[in-house]
């Protein structure tokens, strides 16, 4: 399938590579390029959309969470930074309260989640096990055993915590702690293909939520201070909490978004739900694909989301990728 792909991308950017100046005066824009998937996707439609639509010079900048905020703060640089998890970052806020930078929206619009799932097969079955205490009062259901993260991993802490605010050995609920990330996904796979019982961590948006269908098990009402200290390893006496979704936005410079009214209003619209994000996730693992290639898949495939995003000289612009 990627084959065919190819040939599409190269046609789109033939078609639409041209100067800047012959679109618009928007000028040069540097953008972030994250290191992980959903956030290189978002980059290359944004990039896509920011010089065809608008006639922007863009500049991607590799980088991570941190890394971009820190730039942002001592170099102005870059100009957008697309999917920031921002309560990973506390200098965010404090560039925001100095009018360095505007959120222009939540890219992910229902945020980032994490959570504690079962396969959706296992969730119609046995419905009771839809809730925390349907699962720990019917463990031999979900296979005994509960898939953790790996170590090192943020999320790894704050289960370890949970699993004992939650009596996991007293409801007879072994834990296993997986090694990487990649055999805590192959473990959802390997029970999807064979329909088995399965409970653990995971996230979204990921290629693996879009692949395979999973129901979120419902953990009870969120305490902020119980969820603090399940945070950190010095937590001495867990309490259950819910995990609460992570605000996941873009961030323009204030000198942009004064510059570029236009492009603000852009980047204000250009949002993704979970479940969208981890469907072009799972496109792009199954067809082996670029962040880039995936971009052209969502262009001409998804004109119905990205067209509302546009300003009416930039659809003029792209007119012919909706027809």
């Amino acid at each position: 399938m990627k084959k065919s792909i190819l040939p599409i991308a190269a046609l789109i950017f033939s078609t639409y590579i041209m100067p800047a100046t012959a679109q618009s005066d928007c000028g040069d824009i540097t953008i972030s390029e994250m290191n992980w998937a959903s956030g290189q996707l978002v980059t290359s439609v944004s990039k896509f959309i920011l010089e065809q639509g608008y006639g922007c010079n863009v500049q991607t900048i590799p980088t991570s969470t941190v890394p971009s905020v820190v730039s942002l703060a001592e170099t102005g640089k870059p100009d957008i930074i697309t999917e920031l998890w921002i309560t990973a970052v506390p200098l965010y806020k404090e560039l925001e309260k100095q009018g360095k930078v505007i959120t222009a929206t939540k890219v992910l619009s229902d945020g980032g989640t994490n959570g504690w799932w079962i396969p959706k097969y296992l969730a119609d079955k046995h419905p009771e096990l839809k809730t925390i205490e349907g699962v720990l009062a019917n463990p031999e259901l979900v296979g005994g055993r509960f898939h953790n993260a790996p170590n090192g991993w943020g999320m790894r802490t704050t289960n370890d915590n949970l699993i004992k605010a939650f009596n996991f050995a007293g409801n007879k609920m072994d834990v296993f702690n997986h090694g990487s990330g990649e055999t805590l996904a192959a473990s959802i796979a390997s029970a999807y293909d064979a329909h088995e019982p399965w409970f653990g961590y995971y996230w979204a948006p990921t290629s693996v939520l879009g692949k395979y269908e999973m129901v979120a098990v419902d953990m009870g009402a969120f305490d902020e201070t119980a969820y603090a200290c399940a945070e950190s390893k010095e937590c001495s006496n867990p309490q259950k909490t819910s995990l609460p979704s992570a605000t996941v936005v873009t961030a323009i410079t204030t000198d942009l978004a004064t510059r570029e009214p236009e492009v603000l209003n852009l980047m204000k619209k250009l949002s993704f739900t979970n479940k969208q994000m981890s469907q072009l996730l799972a496109w792009q693992e199954a067809n082996k694909s670029s962040s880039e290639e995936a971009a052209v898949h969502f262009i001409t495939t998804q004109q119905d989301i990205w067209s509302a995003w546009l300003s009416e000289d930039a659809r003029k612009n792209l007119a012919s990728l909706l027809k």
